[in-house]
């Protein structure tokens, strides 16, 4: 059955097609055709894969979509290994419906935005890209990135998805898959989950004195992004929100609540609870070797734990004056705001793409907690669904660009705490102080 939006892709090439005709007939030169070229250490919204665009496509004139050199319009999707195979394959069926093709140039995830930031303003990017939420800050504001209408699709949506894609009230993306961290704890040693950080406490003490462990708690030093849901949990926050949403006029890193997570990082580290100096690596190894009883970490972790055969389990991040709020971080779809046919992009994300069976593709290749309500309600993964519901609360990392100058100062402040170098008032205030500073350089 022939769908609306086909009939108006129709009708935009009619359109298109009469304007190259009058074109032609005035004389005018058609356009030559240039070639173009192509939350931290383990911020969840970032993939290890690095390779370069797979080839130097070109861009075709202005009055048509990008076409390859068979002369077929094309729309051209940069995308990470992962993702790459399953728009391509999906890209004869578009091509078989509306005559367009889809071309898929392989652009390691941590590339993609960088190397967007060039070739869009150049006119030699791709029409669409799969990114992170926290890019929307920088990517909007400097003109590169279209809205999305998603029309009654946005219901088939997580709303916090949704949300993670809104900017200054507008959409910006459609996500395929949300991501957060969770509390994860030796079963071993710590049967039921604890509720709160003075649960957590209690519970390392005892263990660290029955010489069980070398740590009944731990984290590697200076992660903002892994300490942000203690903070919440003692009610501190990083930006306050208003109608726009978050408010870099609204700095909280040093509010009461704040200051009080950080108090009891310093506590724990003081009475030996923590120990500095530890990395990323570091923790989940002495997680997997028994050696620490509870820690902080993310779906990207979940293979190797299991690989470890160490017994876990999988819960809510534990409260203290308040419930937890882990940032949410959202992976999607955008669509490029120099796309010589938006329109185009839209009808294949919308009708292609935002399909419970691609969705579910997507969520095979790389099981992470999915975005989409109908692939959410099919997951039979105990823990995915475990951290899913520590996320229910979440906040999206702020994507507004002030966040740039928060990650360096917060860190450090963090990481001053760990080593005993200052206390937990002066690092966190001066931390804030530092953000407010540079932002007012912004």
């Amino acid at each position: 059955m022939k769908r609306f939006s086909r009939i108006s892709v129709f009708l935009i090439f009619v359109l298109v097609l009469t304007s190259m005709l009058l074109a032609a007939c005035g004389g005018g030169a058609a356009p030559a055709k240039p070639v173009e070229p192509t939350a931290p250490p383990e911020e969840p919204t970032t993939a290890p894969v690095e390779e370069p665009p797979a080839e130097e496509p070109t861009k075709a004139p202005a009055e048509e979509p990008a076409t390859d050199s068979d002369e077929t319009p094309t729309l051209k999707v940069w995308a990470d290994e992962i993702r790459s195979p399953i728009i391509e394959e999906l890209g004869k069926s578009f091509l078989e419906e509306y005559g367009v093709g889809i071309k898929v140039q392989l652009v390691g995830f941590g590339d993609i935005r960088e190397q967007f930031q060039v070739a869009g303003p150049a006119g030699e990017g791709p029409d669409i890209i799969i990114g992170a939420h926290d890019w929307l800050g920088e990517l909007v504001n400097s003109g590169l990135l279209a809205p999305v209408d998603l029309g009654d699709k946005k219901d088939d949506f997580l709303s916090t998805a949704i949300q993670g894609f809104t900017y200054e009230n507008k959409l910006y993306g459609m996500p395929y898959a949300v991501e957060n961290v969770a509390f994860f704890r030796n079963t071993d040693l710590v049967p039921d989950a604890p509720e709160t950080w003075s649960d957590v406490t209690v519970i390392a003490e005892e263990l660290e004195a029955d010489d069980k462990v070398k740590m009944g708690f731990g984290m590697h030093e200076g992660d903002a992004f892994h300490f942000f849901p203690i903070q919440t949990a003692f009610g501190g926050y990083v930006f306050g929100v208003n109608d726009q949403g978050y408010n870099a006029e609204d700095v909280g890193i040093d509010s009461e609540g704040s200051i009080a997570s950080v108090e009891w990082l310093e506590m724990m580290v003081k009475e030996g609870h923590m120990q500095p100096g530890i990395d990323w690596d570091t923790i989940h190894t002495m997680f997997e070797s028994g050696d620490v009883a509870m820690f902080i970490t993310g779906p990207w972790a979940l293979e190797r734990i299991r690989e470890s055969g160490i017994p876990y389990a999988v819960s809510k991040i534990p409260s203290e004056t308040e419930s937890s709020k882990p940032f949410l971080g959202v992976q999607g779809f955008m669509v490029s705001a120099f796309s010589e046919d938006p329109v185009l992009a839209q009808v294949f994300l919308t009708e292609f793409v935002a399909t419970e069976e691609v969705m579910q593709k997507f969520f095979d290749a790389d099981p992470r907690p999915p975005a989409f309500n109908a692939v959410v309600a099919k997951v039979d993964d105990p823990d995915l669904a475990a951290i899913s519901e520590a996320g229910k609360e979440g906040l999206p990392m702020p994507a507004i660009p002030a966040m740039g100058a928060v990650w360096g100062s917060w860190g450090d402040a963090l990481t001053l705490v760990f080593q005993e170098q200052q206390g937990a008032e002066e690092a966190f205030t001066n931390a804030a102080k530092q953000v407010r500073e540079a932002i007012a350089e912004q």
